[in-house]
């Protein structure tokens, strides 16, 4: 069903949609639509491996102990191994990693590579990230999730563009996410059982899972964004991502246009993100995907439980910084986009008027204790 949304103020005159996929159609106007590495056992990571459980990094012996501690570098995870195409032959550096963004004490944090889904013609874009070299933090929105103001919000500032590694987009706006919005110690909207949950805790460790399942409620938990239900459970495409249902999954534009006459396709921009056997994020996006081969992507690049994020042309966004020096601020001149296509790039996190909500992968200065 096409919903009809207002728009806020960009700057002092111009206009970004209200909506989670609402686009420009004529001036003033906008569509507004429902929003919609190495690879172990699939299942639930256990509490030891992923950093997202409790917001801490490494093992028992390596806490809470007077011996000296490692350096971040130390509990990197392995880097990600190759991806195979779904399809042969395989383009070009198709499945091929490649480092990007800044070091972290001299490590890579951040892979990229592509592949062509399955039945597709388009490659999409993913991103790897090291959870143990990164921390996470989720960025508040004064129109997603609105409710502000937040302490994190854009522009994102030189103390945080100091680490700063890579950013992403969030979800679809709060009235069409089917979930809820938990931040800064503010319940924005509640939590819904059941809801597909990307989970940020103190230590700035980060999992994705269903509510009140995978993920609930504890001391340290500082964010947490949810957006429908569950696209990858138990390392495989979820039941509802194979349904015939794509609606379900957000409304989209059409093929050359968000005009509320223009009947929306199955296969449009998405952009999901989930969590690996071994507490690895993994970031995709793609300009012609349905649901089931976003699953699919995510599912090949070893993600055990994933969500929907946003989709159509405006809003999937991912790109890393890597400034000319170590300590040096992370800004647009620096950035790259994962896909070049994408209608968002570096500067989007850097502008006072980005009004949604964004997730930042920033350096880890020290062990988390």
């Amino acid at each position: 069903m096409k919903l009809l949304g207002l728009c806020v103020v960009i700057g002092a005159a111009v206009l970004l949609a209200s909506c989670s996929i609402g686009t420009q159609v004529s001036a003033g106007h906008y569509r507004a639509k429902p929003r919609s590495t190495q690879r172990s056992t699939v299942g639930r990571p256990s509490r030891s491996t992923v950093a997202g459980s409790t917001g801490r990094v490494g093992s028992k012996a390596t806490q809470g102990s007077s011996a000296p501690q490692p350096s971040v570098a130390a509990l990197a995870l392995p880097t990600p191994t190759a991806l195979q195409a779904f399809g042969a032959p395989a383009l070009a550096g198709e499945g091929v990693w490649t480092p990007a963004g800044r070091s972290v004490d001299g490590i890579k944090a951040v892979y990229e590579t592509t592949l062509v889904p399955p039945g597709g013609t388009q490659p999409a874009g993913i991103a790897w990230m090291d959870t143990r070299l990164l921390s996470a933090r989720l960025y508040s929105g004064s129109m997603s999730p609105g409710g502000g103001p937040y302490r994190y919000t854009a522009a994102i500032q030189p103390a945080q563009a100091a680490t700063l590694v890579a950013a992403f987009n969030g979800g679809f706006v709060m009235n069409v996410a089917g979930g809820g919005y938990y931040t800064e110690g503010r319940m924005i909207y509640p939590l819904r059982p059941g809801a597909a949950s990307l989970v940020i805790y103190s230590g700035g460790g980060v999992n994705v899972g269903a509510w009140g399942t995978d993920v609930t409620m504890t001391p340290n938990v500082v964010s947490v964004r949810q957006n429908l239900v569950p696209l990858v459970v138990a390392g495989q495409p979820s039941a509802q991502a194979a349904s015939p249902n794509w609606q379900a999954w957000g409304a989209t534009c059409g093929a050359t246009s968000c005009a509320a006459s223009v009947p929306g396709i199955e296969h449009q921009w998405r952009s999901g993100v989930g969590i690996t056997a071994n507490g690895a994020l993994v970031y995709v996006q793609g300009p012609a995907l349905d649901p089931l081969q976003l699953a699919q992507l995510l599912v090949r690049a070893g993600v055990v439980r994933g969500m929907e994020l946003d989709i159509n042309p405006d809003w999937p966004v991912f790109a890393t910084y890597d400034p000319p020096s170590p300590g040096g601020l992370a800004a647009p001149a620096n950035g790259r986009k994962l896909l070049a296509s994408t209608v968002q790039g570096p500067w989007t996190f850097f502008e006072p008027w980005w009004a949604r909500d964004f997730i930042t992968m920033s350096a880890r200065t020290a062990v988390p204790g």
